[in-house]
């Protein structure tokens, strides 16, 4: 990539993230952020990526509190102990564990699930929730680029794979949820069919954008397919704002300078930028909708493009490809993903 693209990738990104940290400010200075309440949901099993640190430890703390069965997705072992012993002593609830899983590698995503499955138990919530940022150009074990490996295609193995178990766990009017969450960096994303490891051509913004970009047409075509074949599962995506969490150590110094001088004002802590996914996860008035593009426990208007059945088609196939499972779709058609007025 020409040094005056990746600049106007990292351009927009930046822009995007301002615009939504200037609007966290103007809600502090009028209020703040209120905690949404829920009812306990004991009967419940949820699995949380990334759950050991930032947002998802927060999201897994929050379900362990309402009396969910919650099992942690990660790959730091020393992490997950600690995180696994402050959640059971904060919440009361013994129901904490931790499987190891590799986002970065489809061979660990396969031996978790078959882990997972070997308990036997059923699974109502799947919170897709870890990643990485803005990192330097690398590849997974798999030889993916970072952040469409592990953002993107370690999230849509993982969910294909547990697709039966939460459709058996999922029943009419209680349905099982997939949660994946996204940022506002996909209003600025691009998606390259054509290129979409940025072999050709890498900036770390550009392919951070493109795999939270990914992430919501992935889900929009996932509730398709889902209420297509009557399944009791819907897939929702939560964007939790631009939150204080160790995901900012590759961001240009201005803004992790603006971070330390100034997060408590500007930055969501990460239990607010949780009650997003939490509230995709257990809310009612959520019972049997998917398809939402969710920020601040409400709906709103996702990219546009994002609602392409196209495009989302497409990316499902090559997906399918890249991560050597079968594309099921055969020939549904998703006429059912809810359009949104401009």
């Amino acid at each position: 990539m020409s040094p005056l693209s990746a600049a106007r990738a990292a351009l927009r990104v930046y822009a995007a993230g301002a615009a939504v940290v200037l609007a966290q400010l103007l809600r502090r200075c009028r209020g703040g952020f209120v905690e949404p309440v829920f009812s306990p949901q004991p009967d419940r099993v949820a699995i949380v990526t990334g759950g050991t640190d930032g947002i998802g430890y927060s999201t897994a703390k929050y379900l362990a509190r309402l009396g969910m069965h919650v099992i942690i997705a990660g790959n730091n072992e020393d992490k997950a102990d600690e995180a696994v012993r402050k959640i059971k002593g904060e919440t009361l609830n013994d129901r904490v564990e931790f499987l190891y899983c590799d986002l970065a590698s489809m061979q660990s995503i396969r031996r978790f699930v078959q882990k997972f499955q070997r308990k036997r138990i059923p699974l109502h919530v799947l919170v897709n929730n870890a990643g990485v940022m803005m990192v330097p150009q690398r590849k997974t074990v798999d030889g993916f680029e970072e952040h469409l490996g592990l953002n993107y295609l370690g999230h849509f193995l993982l969910t294909n794979l547990l697709l039966d178990t939460l459709r058996d766990s999922g029943s009419p009017g209680r349905s099982a949820r997939v949660v994946t969450v996204s940022s506002a960096t996909h209003y600025v994303g691009e998606l390259n069919l054509g290129d979409l490891q940025g072999s050709r051509s890498y900036s770390p913004h550009g392919a951070y954008a493109q795999s939270k970009l990914a992430l919501v047409l992935f889900t929009y075509h996932l509730q398709g397919l889902l209420a297509a074949q009557g399944s009791p599962v819907t897939a929702n995506v939560a964007d939790p704002g631009v939150v204080d969490t160790d995901l900012y150590k590759h961001v240009f110094w201005p803004t992790r300078l603006v971070k330390k001088l100034f997060g408590r004002w500007f930055f969501k802590t990460p239990e607010e930028g949780a009650w997003t996914s939490v509230y995709a996860a257990v809310a009612p008035a959520l019972e049997g909708v998917g398809g939402r593009y969710l920020y601040n426990e409400k709906e709103t208007r996702s990219l546009a493009i994002t609602y392409d059945l196209k495009l989302q088609r497409q990316l499902w196939a090559r997906s399918c490809q890249m991560t050597g499972i079968p594309d099921g779709t055969g020939g549904v058609f998703p006429a059912s993903l809810p359009r949104r007025e401009e």
